[in-house]
């Protein structure tokens, strides 16, 4: 009998990277106190999350979802005066986490 591929498997390494540049981003900035050093993980995490999902999604899927990435960043901003700093990093993050593991496991369906 043939094992069935773990979809969320393949799809958990982009979507954590993702994940990991969001909070870890804000996190470091917060901590240190230092905006810049919360923006180099941020892009670092974004640029692997990027590569990772250029490898398993293909070109215009990544654009999208490091677009996705870019837009969560900036949108924890303005949601971040409604509901508080770490809800609105967790709260975007948790959709960029969602939407990588989504495009991830459709994509490898189709192959």
């Amino acid at each position: 009998m043939a094992k069935a591929p773990n979809l969320l498997a393949s799809a958990a390494p982009a979507a954590l990277t993702a994940a990991s540049g969001l909070v870890g981003g804000y996190g470091v900035a917060r901590w240190s106190g230092r905006r810049e050093l919360g923006g180099a993980v941020l892009a670092v995490a974004g640029a692997g999350a990027a590569a990772q999902w250029h490898r398993t999604t293909g070109p215009a899927t990544a654009a999208a979802l490091t677009g996705l990435y870019v837009a969560a960043f900036g949108g924890s901003h303005p949601l971040a005066k409604r509901i508080g700093a770490w809800p609105s990093v967790l709260a975007v993050t948790g959709v960029v986490a969602a939407a990588s593991t989504a495009a991830t496991a459709l994509s490898a369906r189709r192959r």
